[in-house]
């Protein structure tokens, strides 16, 4: 049975995605309590049910230590399990919180040092949820949907349900430093040293993915010896991460821009690595 499990920080775009999974077929069940997780997998598979997506938040924290090992025993009962992890900058979630007049849902709990009662600021609630939600966030595929769209994160969520099982799957993703760093990356490499297409007037309103920006960069000497040495990172730790039973890696390149060097550099890398692991490729800030 293909499994996903939906998680991440309040606000971040949850009921987006599960949206988007249900849309594409998936039976869906919204803030599910993990203990309940094998019995309800067992009722759907008796039911004739083959793609089945699981909320879970915490608003089940007390539950959650146990989800990793059930995780395990789904994946050797023969299951493929995925993880999808959603999260954002405080600053954009406290702005979704301000726009909604929602309250987050751990807003009602007291403060652990303030036996009066004075309840947590939002800001306390979201790095608490942050800490309870620790352990599924190593585990899973991590979205930072800081300034991304909803129809960008509706997108990328289509492509991780399409991609086929594997034991790990290896994202690109190039972004721009003036938005900020993505929080769900792994490793980040920085290529604004590079010659900067930009500045060609005929080449600005181009990407990393035309042609003519491609032979510009293609032919400077620093550029071919910086995309040799992050290749050769990857490949000498990638194992590791493999060893480690990760399911997903993700290798963040940033320029100044997000549209040029960075989208060049995820390209290149992509093609070069697509013959030998499952690859994904994210471009933030292309439309």
């Amino acid at each position: 049975m293909r499994i996903l499990l939906i998680s991440g920080i309040s606000g971040s775009g949850k009921s987006v995605a599960l949206n988007v999974v249900e849309d594409a077929g998936f039976y869906c069940v919204d803030n599910l309590p993990p203990s309940l997780l094998p019995e309800l997998v067992k009722t759907l598979i008796s039911e004739g049910i083959q793609s089945a997506a699981m909320a879970i938040d915490s608003r089940s924290a007390h539950l959650l230590t146990s989800l990793p090992d059930t995780v395990q025993t789904l994946r050797a009962e023969g299951h493929e399990v995925k993880i999808l992890f959603l999260t954002a900058s405080t600053e954009s979630l406290v702005a979704r919180f301000s726009e909604t007049r929602r309250s987050h849902p751990l807003s009602h709990r007291l403060q652990k040092d303030q036996p009066m009662g004075d309840r947590l600021s939002l800001t306390e609630c979201i790095q608490e949820e942050r800490e309870i939600l620790a352990t599924i966030q190593f585990l899973a595929h991590v979205i930072d949907t800081s300034n991304l769209s909803a129809n960008k994160l509706r997108e990328w969520v289509k492509n991780i349900i399409q991609i086929q099982h594997s034991p790990l799957t290896l994202m690109f993703e190039s972004f721009a430093f003036k938005i900020g760093v993505p929080l769900d990356a792994d490793f980040v490499f920085d290529v604004r040293m590079l010659p900067n297409p930009y500045y060609d007037l005929q080449l600005r309103p181009l990407t990393g993915r035309d042609q003519p920006v491609i032979h510009f960069l293609d032919e400077q000497a620093m550029v071919q010896e910086l995309y040799r040495d992050i290749q050769q990172f990857i490949e000498k730790w990638l194992p590791n991460f493999k060893h480690d039973n990760r399911s997903y890696l993700t290798v963040a390149i940033g320029c100044t821009g997000g549209q040029h060097r960075s989208v060049f550099m995820v390209e290149k890398l992509a093609e070069y690595f697509e013959d030998k692991e499952q690859v994904l490729v994210r471009h933030r800030r292309l439309g």
